[in-house]
């Protein structure tokens, strides 16, 4: 179990380093090399592709992963990263109803793990108000 934790938390920073590189690329306009690493990283860290999880309805999105398919607050809080940078992805793209998806995704993934966790990190909540905001700003967009 303990090691089962120890590479959980690995991957976790892992995706973090990832997550860090697929931003840079879509900040340089690299929109075709951030969408090859996200879907890389999909399968890499989840062991399923992009659409499997892009699938899944949001309202369902964590009892569905926990209950039927095994997953931890681990892989959640992976999964969580990767609609994040999935949503930036869209967001730049101008795909907005795409975008607003993986954020409210990512979103409800995250409230879960802090939920769950019981554990203050103000980096976790920093990344739910920059979420909130993200939202906000693309109700009427989307």
């Amino acid at each position: 179990m303990i090691y089962q934790k120890d590479y959980i938390l690995r991957m976790i920073e892992m995706i973090g380093e990832l997550v860090a590189a697929i931003l840079g690329n879509i900040k340089k306009g690299q929109y075709k090399q951030a969408e090859e690493s996200l879907e890389k990283a999909y399968y890499d860290f989840l062991k399923e592709d992009a659409a499997f999880f892009r699938k899944l309805p949001a309202e369902d999105i964590t009892a569905e992963l926990l209950q039927k398919h095994n997953y931890t607050n681990g892989h959640l809080e992976i999964l969580s990263e990767l609609f994040f940078a999935e949503g930036e992805l869209n967001y730049s793209r101008e795909k907005y109803a795409q975008s607003l998806e993986s954020f409210d995704k990512s979103h409800i993934l995250l409230k879960h793990i802090i939920k769950e966790t019981r554990s203050f990190s103000l980096e976790k909540n920093e990344m739910v108000a920059l979420i909130n905001d993200r939202i906000k700003s693309m109700e009427n967009l989307a």
